[in-house]
């Protein structure tokens, strides 16, 4: 009955009173230090809550896929329960785990009914899963070995192959380019003892932000974040991560590959969050080839030539400054020309801008899908966790559209003259069918 009823929450849609407004934030600090970050919406009987670490594979060290391993041994036992009792004990009470690993950040997270019997049970249950994880030592080895066999699978696959390169060139040594699955020989030389010790080091409420979304009240808020962090060591917080130096020259990786297609894959250091640049290259990359067919590296590759199905670019901000990204899977006798096109289409943009007409679309069609970006709670803890963990103004969401709206074709045009670089980009084609 539980699980039915929570189901049937799923579907439903958080009320956003204004397509041009967005939730009321409110943050403070429990009192070990973690951040703490609430948007009351009472409107369903429950609640999410989210817990970010800064300790992605970004930390990672000498140890890469360490941050991923730790992450996915969270609810495999704590102290006094083992794997099946953790996910037994979640279902029981109709709550969803969830958990994650990412460049920059390790995530943990729980919805639950706000029914009290049910929340205290699914709140003092992820507190233990977070906070005092079991890592016996048979999950981790499965999970270890889990690993391993994603290596091999992934070194057959032309997109993996093509990200990995991409990435490792990109960030030339920086943690950014490390591979959040680690590699077969890290993997091979670790031990249990490292993913406790990355725990103990990382998972500290002083590098913790937590975001609660839901029908819960401010007090009611505090007595969860409190619950949540209270076994968490106060610790310190992440030193901070290296700048991502600029690249000096271009870089051409071909990769022969067996597959009918060619995996491309162009781009450079892009741009970080807070980026005083962030929302002038949004717009601006959404014309470009950040909406759909409808962009106009599409335009070019696609509906003009055929070269591809979809040809897209996009920026992925980080802490430092993250990849922007151009991509496309074509014929294998085609990748010439496609790559020709899409470098002959990144010039013509960074020196003549867009269009008056497609910066209009490109504005309505943003702020117009604003209301979907923030139309449940899910998607609203995941906006409010990020804004925290990034330190971005709390009416973040509330100030976006407008500054969308601000946007000119000029700033469009010297932002792409400033930050994007053809004569140093990095390229890698994987493919050629051999």
């Amino acid at each position: 009955m539980r699980n039915n009823l929570m189901n049937s929450f799923l579907g439903l849609l958080f009320f956003v009173s204004s397509a041009h407004a967005g939730p009321t934030i409110e943050q403070w600090q429990t009192t070990n230090g973690a951040r703490v970050f609430y948007v009351n919406a009472p409107q369903l009987p429950i609640v999410d809550v989210r817990v970010v670490f800064d300790a992605g594979s970004a930390r990672d060290g000498d140890k890469p896929g360490l941050a991923g391993l730790t992450s996915s041994l969270l609810d495999e036992g704590t102290g006094t329960l083992g794997p099946d009792q953790v996910a037994e004990q979640f279902e029981g009470v109709g709550a969803q785990y969830g958990a994650d690993s990412l460049r920059d950040m390790a995530v943990a997270s729980v919805r639950s009914l706000t029914d009290k019997p049910i929340l205290d049970k699914a709140l003092n249950l992820f507190s233990d899963v977070v906070a005092k994880p079991g890592f016996p030592e048979k999950s981790y080895e499965r999970n270890r070995q889990a690993m391993l066999v994603g290596l091999q699978v992934e070194s057959k696959q032309p997109n993996s192959i093509a990200s990995k390169t991409f990435y490792k060139q990109v960030f030339q040594g920086h943690p950014y380019s490390i591979h959040g699955a680690g590699t077969e020989a890290s993997l091979n030389a670790m031990t249990l003892q490292d993913v406790k010790d990355f725990h103990k080091r990382y998972y500290v409420a002083s590098n913790a932000v937590i975001a609660i979304v839901g029908a819960v009240s401010r007090s009611e808020a505090e007595t969860m974040a409190n619950r949540v962090s209270r076994d968490l060591a106060k610790g310190e917080r992440a030193v901070k991560l290296a700048t991502v130096p600029a690249l000096e020259k271009a870089v051409n990786k071909r990769i022969q590959h067996t597959s009918q297609q060619t995996h491309i894959l162009v781009g450079q250091p892009g741009m970080h969050r807070g980026d005083p640049d962030y929302v002038t290259l949004y717009v601006g990359n959404h014309i470009l080839g950040g909406s759909g067919l409808v962009s106009r590296l599409s335009d070019h590759i696609r509906e003009q030539r055929g070269l591809a199905y979809s040809a897209y670019s996009y920026f992925l901000p980080m802490r430092e400054d993250g990849p922007f990204i151009m991509g496309l899977q074509t014929k294998n006798d085609q990748a010439d020309e496609a790559l020709k096109i899409l470098n002959k289409v990144l010039n013509d943009y960074i020196t003549k801008g867009p269009t008056a007409d497609e910066l209009k679309r490109s504005k309505q069609n943003i702020t117009g899908g604003f209301a979907l970006r923030i139309d449940s709670n899910k998607k609203i803890t995941e906006y409010v966790a990020m804004i925290g963990f990034y330190g971005l103004p709390l009416d973040y969401l509330d100030t976006f559209n407008s500054r969308v709206e601000a946007v000119t074709l000029s700033d469009i045009k010297d932002a792409f003259k400033r930050r994007v670089h053809p004569d140093r980009l990095v390229t890698v084609m994987v493919g050629n069918g051999k």
